[in-house]
């Protein structure tokens, strides 16, 4: 079964389908997080938004651990030796990505926030090959690399400033770093464990630590409404669903042909940002949009083209 599982998730076509699924999600999560954040919030500061996230996430790992349980008829956890790994991968993936991301999004612009924040891929192909050894870096894939990041800046030029501060920008560029990471780690720990019981349990210590955080600093957070319910749960939903999927996709496939992907999630951010929050003032260039989509999936066809390569 194991095999047979392996063989369906290296399928490219399969790798395509889902890896471009979750970062549909990922991307959804912006304009869904700009409607939490206007239903939830009294004060829209950094502790208050940490305290949010702390509580989607934190949920969204109760949500993996349910499903999850209940598709496998028996209740999952991770095994006691494993503690330490999920903790680690929780201390990159949870903790520090989203609280290195929320200091420097509050010092930055949303527009350059997303596009260093869209280097996550570059980071992983390099930590993968040059710390962990998990695969070797080719000129082809930093090629590819460089392709999908040119095509996030793209998408964002109207309005993008090329001035840089460390508490900002630098503090989103270690964000995307510790994301990169959490990727590397899940790919190395999945022999030892079940991705999926390791996304659920980070999350559930992230979330715990990040709503701690969030509240000693004075962070407020309310549910006024159903609505202001229902967005928090499609957003730990996303959280859920997208890192299992993807932790199951790295667990089978050379970090580099799973993180590729990851360009997109600007992409889909932008297009849904634009139909779900069409009252705000649009920066969407729609030629800008179609080039960046051309070099994305330059970049993404450029890292699978050898079927038979063996240097991975």
């Amino acid at each position: 079964m194991e095999n047979s599982k392996s063989n369906v998730l290296t399928r490219p076509l399969v790798i395509a389908a889902i890896a471009l699924f979750c970062c549909a999600l990922w991307g959804s999560a912006t304009p869904f997080i700009k409607t939490g954040y206007a239903l939830s919030l009294p004060e829209k500061d950094v502790p208050s938004t940490i305290l949010y996230a702390g509580i989607r996430f934190f949920l969204a790992g109760i949500l993996t651990v349910i499903i999850y349980s209940i598709a496998r008829r028996k209740f999952l956890y991770p095994k006691p030796k494993n503690i330490g790994i999920t903790l680690s991968v929780s201390l990159f993936q949870t903790v520090l990505q989203y609280l290195l991301f929320y200091i420097g999004l509050a010092n930055t612009s949303g527009v350059k926030g997303t596009v260093l924040s869209g280097s996550t891929a570059f980071f992983a192909v390099i930590i993968s090959a040059l710390i962990f050894k998990q695969e070797k870096l080719t000129v082809k894939k930093i090629i590819a690399c460089i392709l999908g990041f040119a095509g996030i800046i793209i998408v964002n030029l109207k309005g993008l400033d090329f001035n840089m501060n460390f508490l900002g920008d630098g503090f989103v560029i270690l964000s995307t770093a510790a994301c990169a990471m959490s990727s590397v780690l899940v790919r190395k720990f999945s022999t030892r464990e079940d991705p999926v019981v390791i996304s659920g349990y980070q999350f559930i210590a992230g979330g715990l630590f990040m709503s701690f955080v969030g509240l000693v600093f004075g962070g407020k957070v309310v549910f006024p409404d159903i609505k202001a319910v229902a967005v928090l749960i499609y957003l730990a939903f996303l959280s859920a669903a997208a890192y299992s999927l993807w932790g199951l996709l790295l667990k089978y496939n050379p970090v580099s042909k799973v993180t590729i992907y990851s360009f997109t999630t600007p992409v889909f951010g932008v297009i849904l940002s634009e139909i779900m929050l069409a009252g705000e003032d649009s920066n969407v260039n729609y030629v800008n949009l179609a080039i960046t989509l051309v070099l994305v999936c330059t970049g993404i066809i450029l890292i699978n083209y050898k079927k038979n390569e063996k240097s991975t």
